[in-house]
């Protein structure tokens, strides 16, 4: 149990029909929600740390504290890099620690994805660490680029990917409208690819029976950012207007909204377990 990589649990969830939450912490309080809702759920997780904490100093130090929760924690515990922007980025999370890794080239032209993720995948692979991949783009502030079912296959037999992420409707951060996935085309992709984890980026505010179908049709790891952020922000600032001013240590002051993290995040396990 304990500290994995994604190896040792996306294979048996994709051969079982069901999906691995990853869940991005920012914090203390954020890991240690993710860490109890897994406890409490008797289920594999994924702690991730966003790429712009390994441009600002904060991913060394993070990522110290998600391997050591990981390390105690009774259920296995994958540490991952989410949307690394560069071989350096990945070369130093592995330094330090982490089990998994992505290497995001989906901006870049075909051979120039396959290039760097295929590189990104030898390091991890040389210290025993899992790696992703993204072939389609999926929106973070701009144009969604639906996977093409051929450069998909071509690109996950050249890379050598441990799980990819496909681009099937959603966006990062939060819709302004319902989005749509194209379920067939994750059923074309999966059925030609079914050894392999697929991923679901941009799993905040796609409505949970959409999910679930894109599980059953093979989506191995779903992402959520947003939504569990903004859940530890909401929980903090009506704790605040509760307490009226007035005083309350700040290591107390947090477990409640811990509490409420790691609830709202059992809530998703459950369902992407397909329970």
């Amino acid at each position: 149990m304990s500290l994995v990589s994604m190896n040792e649990i996306l294979p048996a969830a994709r051969k079982a029909g069901r999906a691995i939450g990853a869940f991005n912490a920012a914090n203390y309080e954020t890991a240690v929600a993710i860490i109890k809702a897994a406890e409490a759920e008797k289920s594999p997780v994924i702690l991730q740390l966003y790429s712009r904490l390994f441009g600002n100093g904060k991913a060394e130090a993070l990522g110290g504290l998600l391997i050591r929760l990981a390390e105690k924690c009774s259920q296995p515990v994958a540490v991952h890099m989410d949307h690394g922007e560069s071989i350096e980025q990945v070369r130093n999370a592995l330094s330090w620690g982490y089990t998994s890794v992505m290497l995001d080239g989906s901006r870049l032209p075909f051979a120039e994805n396959v290039a760097v993720t295929s590189e990104a995948v030898a390091l991890a692979h040389a210290v025993g660490a899992s790696a992703e991949g993204e072939i389609g783009h999926v929106a973070m502030g701009d144009a969604t680029a639906l996977s093409d079912v051929e450069e998909t296959c071509r690109f996950a037999a050249a890379t050598k990917v441990d799980a990819l992420a496909v681009s099937i409707g959603t966006a990062h951060g939060y819709y302004k409208q319902t989005p749509k996935l194209d379920l067939e085309l994750c059923r074309q992709i999966s059925e030609r690819l079914p050894g392999l984890p697929l991923v679901l980026h941009g799993g905040t505010g796609t409505p949970i029976e959409d999910v679930q179908k894109a599980i059953a049709l093979g989506i191995t790891k779903i992402n959520v950012a947003t939504e569990f952020q903004h859940t530890f922000l909401k929980a903090v600032q009506a704790d605040l207007e509760a307490a009226n001013g007035n005083f309350i240590p700040v290591d107390k002051f947090m477990d409640a909204p811990i509490e409420r993290c790691a609830e709202h995040l059992r809530k998703l396990i459950r369902a992407f377990a397909l329970r």
